[in-house]
C-alpha cells in the first residue's frame, strides 16, 4: 500500500508540474517569436492541445498532424515506406523524418515529433517494448532525437511523452533566448 501512495503523489505532483510547464512553455514561445508545429502520433494531438491552450497561442501555434497510421505519417510528414520497413514505425528514423517532414510542410522554425508504444500490449510490428517513445526535435536546420523509456499505464506513457517533448522545448526556448536568438 505504500508505494500505491507515493505512486499517487509522483502523479499528482506531475499534474501540478504540468500546468507549470506549458504555461512557461506558452510564455517563452510568444517571447521568444519563434514558430511551432507538431507531427504526433503516440502523443494523439496531446502536444498541440497543451501549445494552444493559451488566448494568443495563435502568435506561436502554426498547427500540425496526427498521424497515427503509418499511410499519413508516409502522406503528411513525407516519411519514406522503406524507414518504417527498415526501422519499424517506432523508430528514431521515423521521428525524424516526421518532424522534418511537419517542419518543412508548415513552415514553422520549430517542430516536433512523438511516436512511441504506450501498451497496454504490444504488437507484431514493433520492433520495440512497451514505453518506448522516440520524440523528435527540429530548431530552424537543426534536427535531433530522443529516445525515451517510460514505465507506467498507457495514460501516464503519454503524458510522459508530452511532458518530455515539452520540457526539451522549454530548456531549448531558455537557453535561446539568453544567447539572443530569435525566429528572424
Amino acid at each position: 500500500m505504500d508505494a500505491l501512495l507515493f505512486q499517487q503523489a509522483l502523479d499528482d505532483a506531475s499534474i501540478g508540474f504540468d500546468r507549470r510547464l506549458v504555461a512557461d512553455v506558452a510564455r517563452l514561445l510568444s517571447k521568444s517569436g519563434v514558430s511551432i508545429s507538431v507531427a504526433e502520433s503516440i502523443t494523439g494531438g496531446l502536444i498541440g492541445s497543451k501549445l494552444s491552450q493559451y488566448p494568443g497561442s495563435s502568435t506561436y501555434f502554426v498547427g500540425g498532424f496526427i498521424c497515427y497510421s503509418p499511410i499519413l505519417k508516409i502522406k503528411l510528414c513525407g516519411v519514406l515506406p522503406s524507414t518504417i520497413r527498415d526501422h519499424g514505425i517506432v523508430s528514431e528514423a521515423v521521428a525524424r523524418e516526421m518532424v522534418e517532414g511537419v517542419s518543412r510542410v508548415t513552415g514553422s522554425s520549430v517542430a516536433i515529433s512523438t511516436t512511441g508504444l504506450a501498451g497496454p500490449s504490444g504488437d507484431a510490428v514493433s520492433k520495440v517494448e512497451l514505453g518506448t517513445v522516440f520524440v523528435g526535435f527540429k530548431f530552424k536546420s537543426e534536427t535531433t532525437v530522443k529516445r525515451f523509456e517510460f514505465a507506467g499505464n498507457r495514460t501516464q506513457v503519454r503524458t510522459r511523452s508530452v511532458n518530455a517533448a515539452l520540457g526539451f522545448l522549454r530548456n531549448w526556448l531558455s537557453c535561446s533566448l539568453e544567447r539572443g536568438l530569435n525566429d528572424g
